[in-house]
C-alpha cells in the first residue's frame, strides 16, 4: 500500500536533489566572489582604515554581490550608498539622543524619509532603514561621530565590483545563449501550434496557441535582461572586453525577437478570428508558419555560432511569398491579417539575423516578385 508512496518520495528527492545541483552549478561564481571580496574589504578596512572591527565592510560587499551583473552598476550603488547614508543618519543621531526602542523608531523613520528625498527606489530606502536599525540596535555607537562605519560599507561595495569585474567575470556569451534558447523554441513552438490548429481548424488549439504566445513575453523579458548583464560585463571587466561585437548581435536580435514574439500574438488573433468565422484558410498558410517556425530555430543556432544566416533567410523569404500568393486567391480579412503578420516575422527574422531593416524588407518583396513570376 506504501510501496507507490515511497517511489513517489524517492522520486521526488531525486528532483529536488537535481535542481539543488543545478543552483549551486550557477552561482558557485558568486559564491568565491562574494567570500574574497567580503575577506578583502574586511582586510583593507582593518589594515588600511584601521578600523578595529568592520562590521559593514563584508556586509556591504555581500549585499553589493548579490545583485546580477545588469544590476550591478546602478542596483549595487544604490544599495551601497543606502547602507552608508543609513549608518551616517543613525551614527550622527544615536550619538546625541542615545539608544533605546523610541530612538530605533525615530533613526528608522527619518533615514526612510532621507532616502526619499534622494529617489524613489525602495530598495535604496529599505536599504538605509535596515543600516540604521543595524546601528541602533547591534553596533550603536561609543566614541562620538566618526563616520567610520559608512567608510566601511564604501569600501566593501566597492571592493565588491572590483573583484566582480575581476574574478571569475561571468561569460556574456553563455548568458546571452542559455537566455535566448528557451526564448526562440517557445516561439517556433507557437508558430507550429498556429499552423496545426488552422490545418484542423481547431479553435480550441488556436485559443491555445494564443496563450502559449502571450507567455513568451516572461522569457523575452528575461532575454532583455540578460543582454544589459552581458553588456555590463562586457564594460566592467577586462577579460570581456572581446565579446563586445556578440554581445551587440545578441542585443540587435533580441529586440527583433521581441517584434516577433508580438506579431505572433496578432497572428495567432488572427487565426482564432478566421476560425471563429469559419473562413477559408489555404493550406498553404499552415505550410508558410512552419517555414517560419524552421526560420526561428535557424536563427537561435546561427546566434550561438552552429549555424549561418543564410539558414535563416532561405525558409523564413518561402514564408513570406507562400503567404502573399495566397492573397491572389482569397480577400477574406483574416488571412490578409495572417499574411501581413507572416511577412512581418519574416522581416524581423531576416533582420535578427543581421540584415539591415531596409534590406530585409526588400528581400522579402523580392521573394515575392520571384515566386509570382514562377507561379
Amino acid at each position: 500500500m506504501f510501496q507507490p508512496l515511497i517511489e513517489e518520495a524517492t522520486e521526488r528527492s531525486r528532483v529536488s536533489m537535481r535542481s539543488r545541483l543545478v543552483r549551486l552549478r550557477v552561482s558557485w561564481r558568486t559564491m568565491v566572489q562574494a567570500s574574497v571580496a567580503a575577506a578583502l574589504a574586511w582586510l583593507f578596512a582593518t589594515e588600511v582604515w584601521g578600523h578595529q572591527a568592520p562590521f559593514f565592510a563584508p556586509v556591504s560587499a555581500i549585499i553589493a554581490l548579490g545583485q546580477s551583473y545588469h544590476q550591478r552598476g546602478r542596483r549595487a550603488a544604490e544599495l551601497v550608498i543606502g547602507v552608508s547614508l543609513g549608518i551616517a543618519l543613525s551614527d550622527v543621531l544615536l550619538s546625541q539622543i542615545g539608544t533605546g526602542t523610541i530612538q530605533l523608531a525615530i533613526v528608522v523613520f527619518l533615514a526612510m524619509g532621507m532616502g526619499l528625498l534622494f529617489t524613489s527606489s525602495q530598495l535604496f530606502v529599505n536599504q538605509a532603514a535596515v543600516s540604521a536599525a543595524l546601528v541602533a540596535t547591534i553596533q550603536p555607537p561609543s566614541s562620538g561621530i566618526t563616520f567610520a562605519r559608512s567608510v566601511d560599507a564604501l569600501t566593501g561595495g566597492s571592493i565588491a565590483l572590483a573583484v566582480a569585474a575581476l574574478l571569475l567575470p561571468t561569460d556574456p556569451q553563455r548568458i546571452l545563449r542559455d537566455a535566448s534558447r528557451p526564448v526562440l523554441e517557445e516561439l517556433a513552438a507557437t508558430l507550429r501550434d498556429v499552423a496545426r490548429a488552422l490545418a484542423a481548424r481547431d479553435l480550441d488549439a488556436a485559443g491555445a496557441a494564443l496563450d502559449r504566445a502571450r507567455g513568451i513575453d516572461d522569457l523575452s523579458g528575461k532575454f532583455a535582461d540578460a543582454v544589459r548583464e552581458g553588456r555590463e560585463t562586457a564594460r566592467y571587466s577586462v577579460a570581456r572586453r572581446g565579446a563586445r561585437g556578440t554581445i551587440e548581435a545578441f542585443a540587435g536580435a533580441a529586440a527583433q525577437i521581441d517584434l516577433a514574439v508580438r506579431n505572433v500574438r496578432v497572428l495567432a488573433r488572427g487565426a482564432i478570428r478566421a476560425l471563429t468565422l469559419k473562413e477559408n484558410v489555404p493550406e498553404e498558410v499552415p505550410e508558410a508558419l512552419e517555414d517560419l517556425a524552421d526560420a526561428v530555430i535557424a536563427l537561435e543556432r546561427t546566434l550561438a555560432d552552429d549555424g549561418s544566416p543564410e539558414a535563416v533567410r532561405e525558409p523564413a523569404l518561402r514564408a513570406a511569398a507562400t503567404a502573399t500568393l495566397v492573397l491572389e486567391r482569397t480577400g477574406n480579412l483574416s488571412v490578409s491579417v495572417i499574411v501581413g503578420q507572416i511577412r512581418s516575422t519574416a522581416v524581423d527574422l531576416l533582420t535578427g539575423s543581421g540584415m539591415d531593416p531596409p534590406a530585409a524588407v526588400d528581400a522579402v518583396r523580392a521573394a515575392v516578385r520571384a515566386a509570382q513570376e514562377r507561379a
